[in-house]
């Protein structure tokens, strides 16, 4: 028995799943299988015990769900595991369904308990965790958030491909163009490095002061829902759980308070500076690191500073 981990070509959450993977392959002693249709070479340099190749073939839900199908009965796997994209919320219920199991989707923590899987999902936007075990027999199903794990746990190795080619089946479906979201200026889920600016900022006048940061740190430039939604700053810039979710090496939080709504976009940061006047604000409960003062004080104090150790 193994875990299989369904990859989507090209990106970049596939990367965090196949970590989260490579931690559950290992805390439950099974080896760890990737399979992906479509060529990505990169996977045959991570530790896996075997890499499936399915050829290329346009995306319906038909199609992919035959071919890791017809995968799942030749491998036998304990565990199925997705990356939560657009595209695996289309098809990876349908295909748990083949297997008369339900697909446990948009998992934020996997953990091990007497031998047994752990998923946790949150609930009321982060308001609440749960725990999800499975009954009955293998496989389970299920699919991690975005920023749920960091691709710098990913391990190394060399892993055996194989070419699975799977059986032509009937396509009901005909295909479309692949789902994109609205058209963005930026994906912040890209950036390294993230300045995000929140109610504390008091008006819109302020924000370029905020840009001023981002612009001497290499940073993009992000928001909370009040200030996208005052038009203060694009829409495509909210983190949030009804805007995006974001994984950066670091997180600056700037006049930010921490409502559950905006931690549920960013917690999956791997460092969070946080600077509020409020000493009580939930926002140094998940912060590395806490400044309690007046953002009007600080950020140009260390905008200057920032200067400074780039000689600028």
């Amino acid at each position: 028995m193994s875990v299989l981990v369904i990859l989507e070509h090209k990106h970049r959450m596939s990367w965090e799943t196949l970590a989260a993977a490579q931690q559950i392959g290992a805390e439950l002693g099974k080896p760890v299988i990737a399979a992906v249709i479509g060529d990505e070479p990169e996977l045959a340099t991570k530790k896996l015990a075997q890499v499936y190749a399915i050829p290329a073939m346009t995306y319906t839900a038909d199609g992919f769900t035959s071919a890791y199908e017809q995968l799942i009965k030749k491998v036998s796997p304990s565990v199925v595991i997705f990356p939560h994209t657009y595209q695996v919320r289309d098809f990876a219920p349908k295909l748990a369904t083949r297997f008369g199991k339900v697909l446990v989707s948009d998992v934020v923590k996997c953990r091990i308990d007497g031998g047994n899987l752990i998923l946790v999902r949150q609930l009321f936007q982060g308001k609440l965790n749960a725990d999800y075990r499975f009954t009955g027999a293998d496989p389970a199903f299920v699919s991690i958030q975005a920023g749920a794990y960091r691709v710098e746990t990913l391990e190394a190795g060399t892993a055996p491909v194989e070419v699975f080619t799977p059986a032509a089946t009937e396509i009901r479906n005909k295909p479309q163009d692949p789902f994109r979201e609205s058209s963005r200026a930026v994906d912040l889920t890209a950036a390294e490095i993230i300045v995000s600016v929140g109610r504390g900022i008091k008006e819109k006048e302020n924000i370029p002061i905020v840009e001023e940061l981002a612009a001497a740190l290499g940073a993009e430039v992000a928001a909370s829902r009040p200030i996208c939604d005052n038009g203060w700053l694009p829409m495509e810039r909210q983190v949030g759980s009804s805007g995006q979710t974001v994984s950066p090496k670091v997180y600056i939080a700037v006049g930010i308070s921490g409502a559950i709504q905006h931690l549920v976009g960013m917690k999956g940061s791997k460092t969070i500076v946080a600077i509020n006047k409020d000493v009580n604000a939930p926002i140094f409960e998940v912060a590395d690191y806490g400044v309690v003062g007046d953002l009007f004080e600080i950020i140009p104090a260390l905008i200057d500073e920032v200067k400074k150790a780039k000689g600028a």
